[in-house]
């Protein structure tokens, strides 16, 4: 700019400076404005969720934004010829130190903190910057733009009434620093009217701002707590609904197991009812009594798996079983109940080291596979233990009959419920037994072999650590 007179170089050279400074210290506000918006993103879903962590987060903010600020007061006392009044800055912070710590000792108290008590904090570091601009240069300070950076507080925590209400106080504050500077360089030169056009501009980009942050933000920050609450009670129903999922599957594959037992004891008894006892043998009517007695038994002990399972079961963490654990409970089960089929139990030695998480269903589930088995098979079953070649993380388990295979148009619907291979059935094994193992990430296949017979592999993932008390099969003698 060319200088025509020396009364405007005077001018220059005290505005020069300042300018610079000015540019300076917008700078350093606009990465503090950044900085700080990082900082409220990353606690963003805190904020929402607690008053408490909400009032932690204004004392942070506020604790940075003085050690900031105090030092960026010693700064530009040192490189400007402009002074900062110090003991003004020094009372200000001597405030502000009050205030955190009453406001620590406020969010170490186990009183309830509520959404008046974090605008009473909002508020006061509304009055703190007031103060500080008050005798800093008022709108002339590029520090105001801080109000904004509060207010995007007040929209993101804040009800529509609170955020609107600080909005009207900041664009106040505004004003009243603006128009005191107007008026007290009323009568400057050009070069002043210039800047005050400049600080007018300013106040306007600052007060649109401030609207659209109390209306557009506080609406989105609603939208977001209104979302952030609907996931929550979606989490919350599906961990419900899982617990149901659970509970009906196994409460269904009781069901199912009941029927064996349940369709002994008819038989038995419709034999009974057809004979007279005084005609019957004393060791077939002692054979035929404890035969009913094994399958009470057998009905109690589903039906006491059940209550423990409704009791004990978290379907979120289901129990940790070592594959030795499972596979002997599995075997025991099976030979117990089918004294003469013939199944041979192989097992790989690296297995037996793996765990397994595991409940009643899953093993509901693999016992229900090798009974159908059982029925299909012609002469022998063949359950194996191995790990996947392709995944050792991967335990897969095979259930392998010399029976007729699966019938294409079951096989099409395998898995469905109500699809049997068997008249009269429901066709609920599979159906069940695939869910129970698809809830904890594993899968069934099945397919028949070449020669005869099919072949059901399941693939369980294994987990690391080391189990608990293992749950066992009641069975009856």
């Amino acid at each position: 700019m060319r200088r025509r007179h020396s009364g405007e170089n005077v001018i220059l050279l005290r505005l020069s400076p300042c300018a610079a400074l000015y540019g300076r210290m917008l700078c350093m506000s606009e990465s503090l404005l950044q900085a700080l918006g990082r900082l409220f993103a990353a606690g963003a879903s805190e904020l929402r969720s607690s008053p408490r962590v909400a009032l932690q987060r204004l004392l942070l903010l506020r604790a940075l934004v003085t050690i900031t600020g105090t030092l960026g007061a010693l700064i530009f006392n040192y490189f400007s010829p402009l002074q900062v009044p110090l003991s003004v800055i020094l009372v200000l912070l001597s405030g502000i130190i009050v205030s955190l710590l009453a406001g620590w000792f406020q969010v170490q108290r186990a009183t309830l903190i509520g959404q008046r008590t974090v605008a009473m904090n909002l508020a006061l570091d509304f009055v703190f910057l007031a103060i500080l601009l008050a005798y800093t240069g008022g709108a002339a300070n590029p520090l105001i733009s801080y109000l904004l950076v509060l207010l995007a507080v007040a929209a993101t925590l804040m009800t529509a009434l609170w955020a609107h209400a600080f909005a009207l106080a900041a664009m106040v504050f505004y004003t009243v620093f603006l128009l005191i500077g107007i008026n007290t360089d009323a009568h400057g030169d050009h070069m002043m009217q210039s800047f005050q056009v400049h600080l007018v501009g300013m106040w306007v980009t600052f007060v649109v701002s401030a609207a659209l942050i109390s209306i557009f933000v506080n609406r989105m920050a609603a939208a977001i707590r209104s979302r952030e609450l609907s996931l929550a009670t979606f989490r919350e129903n599906e961990m419900r609904n899982e617990q149901l999922v659970a509970i009906g599957t196994l409460a269904a594959g009781t069901a199912h197991a009941l029927g064996t037992p349940l369709s002994t004891m008819s038989v038995l008894l419709a034999d009974l009812d057809d004979r007279t006892l005084d005609n019957m043998p004393p060791e077939e009517l002692k054979r035929d009594i404890h035969l009913l007695r094994q399958q009470v038994m057998r009905c109690k002990a589903s039906l006491d798996q059940l209550t423990e399972f409704y009791h004990q079961n978290d379907p979120q963490n289901p129990g940790r079983i070592s594959v030795r654990a499972f596979r002997q409970a599995i075997s025991d089960y099976i030979t117990n109940i089918h004294p003469s089929a013939r199944i041979a139990f192989t097992v790989e030695a690296e297995c037996d080291r793996l765990y397994l998480s595991s409940d009643l269903t899953v093993r509901h589930a693999l016992i229900n596979l090798i009974e159908n088995a059982i029925r299909a098979a012609g002469s022998e079953v063949q359950v194996q233990y191995q790990r996947d070649p392709q995944t050792p993380a991967v335990l897969l388990i095979s259930v392998e009959d010399d029976g007729p295979g699966i019938p294409a148009h079951v096989m099409e619907n395998m898995g469905e419920p109500f699809i049997s291979t068997r008249e009269g059935n429901m066709g609920l094994g599979i159906f069940l037994a695939n869910a129970s193992i698809q809830r904890l990430g594993g899968q069934i296949e099945m397919f028949n072999l070449k020669d005869a017979g099919a072949r059901t592999v399941v693939r369980l993932p294994t987990v690391t650590g080391v189990s608990g008390d293992v749950e066992q099969f009641t069975t009856a003698d």
